[in-house]
């Protein structure tokens, strides 16, 4: 009679690991990381049936200190610099605005309270009407209104000295991605004017001829950016003449 063949041995499945809720915490912190040392490419979505987990946190021991950064300051422009260096994205920068029947007066605190030289004018809708800047709201504009009416000041209204919005000059977005900073003050010159708006396809179910206001120019924002001084907000000349020397135009 033949041997039985021999068998193979039953299979057994792996037990499985069962990790600790500190392994799983571990785990989950370097998921995600590459073999390559110090390489961490982007973290792949969290899957949703896993929870959010807080994260390792700890106090200065015996003679550890905590120190504060020092701030590293805004990279200086040239007129070589993209345009896009020298605009206030409003994607990012929230835009400062006021009511279009608001006192002259009121627009001014505002500018005071937000630290700066310019306000959108605009309804509630969010359309922009106009601009009204430093120079509108103290220079000699609400003083001949006033003086003709026999009114206070703080009775003219930011629609009476704004600069309205179709008489505002744009650019496209497109155009100001391609630009450097040397070709702005070239066309707010060829304007000029103080502010330039920038300006995009409205997003989606708009109406064709809206635009939407990506950003804005500021002639004393550029001169900032440059590393001039403090410029004065009245005399334009002046600061157009003090840029156009530090970009060598």
């Amino acid at each position: 009679m033949a041997a039985n063949p021999p068998q193979d041995p039953p299979h057994t499945p792996p037990t499985p690991r069962v990790e600790r809720s500190d392994d799983q915490f571990v785990s989950r912190m370097f998921s995600g990381f590459g073999h390559a040392t110090g390489v961490r490419p982007t973290a792949a979505p969290r899957p949703p049936d896993v929870p959010y987990a807080p994260l390792r946190e700890s106090r200065a021991g015996p003679g550890a200190t905590y120190r504060l950064q020092a701030q590293v300051p805004g990279a200086r422009v040239e007129a070589e610099s993209p345009a896009t260096d020298v605009m206030t994205d409003l994607r990012r920068v929230a835009a400062v605005s006021t009511r279009s029947d608001a006192t002259v007066d009121e627009a001014h605190r505002a500018m005071i309270v937000h630290g700066v030289r310019a306000l959108f004018v605009a309804d509630e809708d969010g359309t922009v009407l106009g601009i009204i800047t430093s120079t509108d709201v103290l220079g000699e504009r609400p003083i001949q209104l006033a003086q003709q009416r026999g009114a206070r000041h703080d009775e003219i209204l930011v629609r009476e000295v704004m600069t309205p919005a179709d008489m505002l000059e744009a650019m496209d977005y497109d155009d100001v991605a391609q630009a450097r900073v040397g070709d702005i003050v070239a066309s707010l010159r060829q304007s000029g004017r103080q502010h330039a708006l920038v300006v995009e396809a409205a997003p989606a179910g708009a109406a064709a001829s809206v635009r939407s206001v990506r950003g804005i120019f500021s002639l004393t924002q550029i001169a900032r950016r440059l590393g001039l001084p403090p410029q004065s907000a009245h005399d334009v000349a002046r600061t157009f003449a003090e840029i156009e020397a530090a970009i060598g135009a």
